[in-house]
């Protein structure tokens, strides 16, 4: 169901992608924006993931410098009857996760520093979890896809914003009015689009999280940290590319500009409320049980705290 969600999903860019190219240049616009559509729709399927993670500077780790944080994965891994993923620290002050890659077996998570430093034991392990939970239902397929395409979209609408419209041999019946019109509307098309994909996903992503992770009030706690967080600092990355916002657990955008009116998200306090009810349902069962996780004899502690230091100036994490 996923896959063809997929390629559902995919045909719409596509096509609003050639819509705003007919708009910019006629038929020959629509064919180039075809074409720069389909290669990206390829680029994107294989390289995505790895765009995204190095637009924001993630720096993988591992047992020898982040053992609690790459212990706690692999176990709710385990737990998830998943592959282990590739694990991420991302050195940014805002609170806030992420899950990429194509499929389960070429996934990865990505935490900042800033989420590291505020939660606590418990509630990393539901925002992990969450994650997985991503990858477990194959979201992060569509979610790493919908960044690059519906970014694409947006450039190819800034592009027709200062070039688009101006030739009048193309038997271009929109004209120039039309254009600007196509080039304001085709990125928040592209934004309902994301918005369309990310609301439910959320939801059965926490209530599968929480249970992997065994503690709904502990991811519930983590949602309402990062939500207050995400307000309070400013991630200028995802500022910058607001088309990215749909991937991380809570809208890392401030709301200052204009990509924050349709929300990737849904409200935070009615996922807290789900999970809350989903607690109860539980009875309070079960709970997330830290990994031993011991570095090598000798060793010492990593640089940086268990968390590991992604970029040489991160403060020690709460397992410090």
């Amino acid at each position: 169901m996923n896959y063809m969600r997929t390629a559902i999903l995919l045909a719409g860019l596509t096509a609003l992608f050639m819509v705003l190219g007919f708009a910019m240049g006629g038929k020959g616009g629509m064919m180039i924006a075809f074409l720069i559509a389909a290669g990206t729709n390829i680029f994107s399927y294989w390289f995505s993931d790895k765009m995204v993670l190095r637009m924001y500077g993630a720096r993988a780790v591992d047992m020898s410098t982040a053992p609690e944080l790459v212990g706690m994965v692999a176990q709710l891994a385990q737990r998830a009857n998943l592959p282990m993923p590739k694990v991420y620290i991302i050195d940014n002050p805002q609170p806030n996760a992420f899950a990429t890659g194509r499929n389960p077996q070429n996934a990865a998570v990505a935490a900042t520093t800033g989420l590291l430093q505020m939660l606590n034991r418990d509630e990393v392990a539901g925002v992990m979890a969450h994650e997985l939970a991503h990858v477990k239902h194959h979201d992060t397929l569509t979610m790493t896809l919908t960044a690059t395409i519906a970014g694409a979209i947006s450039m190819l609408a800034n592009f027709g914003m200062f070039f688009g419209g101006g030739n009048r041999e193309n038997n271009n019946p929109f004209g120039l009015v039309s254009t600007i019109l196509m080039a304001i509307l085709a990125p928040m098309a592209a934004m309902v689009v994301q918005m369309a994909i990310s609301r439910s996903r959320e939801y059965v992503a926490d209530r599968t999280g929480a249970e992997i992770c065994g503690q709904p009030l502990a991811l519930a706690s983590a949602l309402a940290k990062i939500a207050g967080g995400a307000h309070q600092v400013p991630n200028y990355e995802a500022e910058a590319n607001p088309a990215t916002a749909h991937m991380f657990i809570i809208n890392p955008l401030s709301g200052a500009r204009m990509d924050n009116l349709f929300s990737t998200h849904p409200n935070t306090e009615n996922r807290i409320a789900a999970l809350q009810e989903l607690a109860r349902g539980m009875g309070g069962g079960g709970g997330y049980r830290q990994p031993t996780v011991q570095p090598a004899r000798g060793a010492g502690t990593p640089p940086g705290g268990p968390w590991g230091n992604a970029g040489g100036g991160a403060r020690r994490g709460p397992w410090g």
